[in-house]
Order: C-alpha cells, then sequence, then structure tokens
C-alpha cells in the first residue's frame, strides 16, 4: 500500500528491479512523442497558411503514428489521463523551446526559469504515468515539497537515462 512519498518512490524501484525495467526506452520515446505533437501543430499550420489540404492528411497519418506510440507509455487511462499527458508533454516541449530561444538571446535567467518549469511538466508526466495504483491519488506527501518537486525527484531517481 502507496502512503507516503517514499513508499512510492520504494514501489517504482522495486518495480524496476523485478522487471529489469529500462525507462531510459520510454524517456526517449516520449521526446519523440513531444516532437510528433509539435510535426501536428505544424502541419495544422502549414494547412491554414497554404490552404492546402494535403498537409492535414499528413497530420492525420502523424497523428495515428503518434497516438500508437502514447499507448506504450499510457497504459489504461483513467478519466482524461491520456489528454492530460498529451497536453503535459506539448507543454514541456513548448516551454523548453521557447527557454532555447532565450538561451540564444543571451537571457539565461529567464531561459532557466522556462526550463525549470519544462522539466516540472515533464515530471508530472511521469509521475502520472508511472503510478497505476489507484491508492497512488491519495499519497501523503511531505509538506515542505511541491508536488512537481517530488515528482522531479521520483523522475531522476526512476529514469536512467545513460542506460543503454
Amino acid at each position: 500500500m502507496i502512503r507516503t512519498y517514499k513508499d512510492l518512490i520504494n514501489k517504482v524501484e522495486k518495480f524496476k528491479i523485478e522487471k529489469n525495467l529500462d525507462l531510459s526506452s520510454g524517456e526517449d520515446l516520449s521526446i519523440g512523442i513531444m516532437n510528433l505533437i509539435s510535426i501536428e501543430e505544424h502541419l495544422f499550420f502549414t494547412a491554414e497558411k497554404t490552404k492546402n489540404k494535403k498537409y492535414l492528411d499528413l497530420l492525420n497519418e502523424v497523428r495515428l503514428m503518434r497516438t500508437e506510440l502514447m499507448k506504450q507509455i499510457v497504459e489504461n487511462p483513467e478519466g482524461e489521463v491520456w489528454c492530460i499527458s498529451k497536453h503535459l508533454l506539448s507543454s514541456s516541449m513548448r516551454l523548453m523551446e521557447v527557454g532555447t530561444k532565450e538561451l540564444k538571446k543571451g537571457d539565461k535567467k529567464k531561459a532557466q526559469e522556462l526550463f525549470e518549469k519544462s522539466y516540472k511538466l515533464y515530471s508530472l508526466f511521469w509521475g502520472l504515468n508511472l503510478v497505476t495504483d489507484k491508492k497512488a491519488s491519495a499519497l501523503k506527501m511531505p509538506d515542505d515539497k511541491s508536488a512537481f518537486s517530488k515528482l522531479g525527484s521520483l523522475v531522476q531517481k526512476a529514469i536512467d537515462c545513460c542506460r543503454e
């Protein structure tokens, strides 16, 4: 039973060991999905700007691919978890892109703020999709940290991006 944040981290760690789980491939997949969402957006705007409806056909193909790939991460979504997951990835990607533009302009402080927000949204995505135990929604977390901080810690412990 998950009652605390530490219980959640322990459960994820135990699950990783039992299943020999490599979340780094899931992380790579989630970044790929982010890019597919961006492609969908660009195809939409290109279709509208050019009035060429062939871009909508391409958009539909990309959407079908993105949907198929998301099923590998967002398993058995309840309520609106599927849509929330898609929007968390999309928002994370957009904030990352805006942060990169700010960095290019030389505003490192603004870039860092945007990068932190992007990572918080990305952590929330993983927190939402790693927690399949319905009791986890009633977690009692230490009051000294925000939900984003807690999920960020979970993601850092759960995802080992250097594992091949």
